[in-house]
């Protein structure tokens, strides 16, 4: 399985732009291999996205392990802050 982020290169949403930005510096400081999917490049990308979270309202980044949800940046920063990155990426 791979780490998949769903992110958008097309933000207005200063948070937003910040958040996939940490998550991308994270993952790449640890050498962790990921793959990036643009949300903004066609909605049903980001009807997917949201269904596989099951959340209509969702907002990149969503972080997954394959098919395997692991959670929002709120969830990473969470896992990064108690060192358990690891758990939350499910590697």
């Amino acid at each position: 399985m791979s780490i998949i982020i769903y992110y958008t290169s097309v933000s207005s949403n200063l948070k937003i732009k910040q958040n996939q930005q940490q998550i991308f510096m994270h993952l790449d400081s640890k050498k962790i291999q990921y793959k990036t999917i643009d949300i903004s490049t066609d909605s049903e990308v980001k009807d997917e996205m949201r269904r596989k979270v099951n959340d209509s309202t969702a907002l990149p980044p969503q972080i997954f392990n394959g098919d395997v949800y692991c959670g929002d940046y709120d969830k990473f920063f969470e896992a990064v802050e108690a060192g358990n990155e690891k758990d939350f990426f499910k590697l």
